[in-house]
């Protein structure tokens, strides 16, 4: 009888991008994106499926391009990052659904608010560095409605267009080093 060994996983930030996309007067999309964030995946051997995920940003890191943008969504109208600091996800549940693509659903926190989110997962593979590390690559996508986590600010042009739309998309491409 053989045990699965436990493995470590841990996110490499210089290889990976988190990013988000919301409407924008509903004709167009703003991108923005986390610069500081940090993320681990434990599994039992070199399958993912059953595996315990974790990710947290800092919401100060936050950038779109626009400095007067940012300082807006840092504030209370949005993330209020100086009282919450960080959003974070934990999974519950790694399912692998076929061939290198996993559901992920878990908790995701905003604003102290706690959501049950489901993430689709796509593993781009395995493989060992010129170093020696071994690196396992993944893209991650999904999507919220921001209000349900107490983003709830909002405007409407004088023609009634919506300012910011509600439904966030969100778009990982992160690279995990085996520790």
């Amino acid at each position: 009888m053989t045990t699965a060994t436990k493995a470590l996983w841990k996110i490499d930030p210089t290889h990976s991008e988190v990013q988000f996309k919301v409407k924008h007067l509903v004709i167009s999309t703003v991108t923005g994106s986390f610069d500081s964030f940090e993320g681990t995946i434990e599994t039992d051997g070199d399958d993912f499926k059953n595996a315990k995920a974790t990710f947290s940003a800092d919401i100060d890191s936050i950038s779109t391009n626009n400095e007067d943008r940012d300082k807006h969504l840092k504030s209370d109208d949005f993330f209020n990052a100086e009282e919450y600091p960080q959003l974070k996800f934990e999974s519950v549940n790694f399912e692998k659904f076929k061939d290198g693509e996993y559901k992920v659903t878990g908790d995701l926190t905003i604003r102290d608010v706690t959501k049950k989110v489901l993430l689709d997962v796509v593993h781009g593979g395995t493989v060992v560095d010129p170093y020696g590390q071994t690196k396992a690559g993944f893209e991650i996508s999904g999507s919220i409605n921001r209000k349900e986590f107490g983003l709830t600010w909002s405007a409407v042009t004088e023609a009634g267009n919506v300012v910011v739309g509600d439904q966030i998309k969100l778009q990982l491409n992160v690279q995990f080093i085996q520790s």
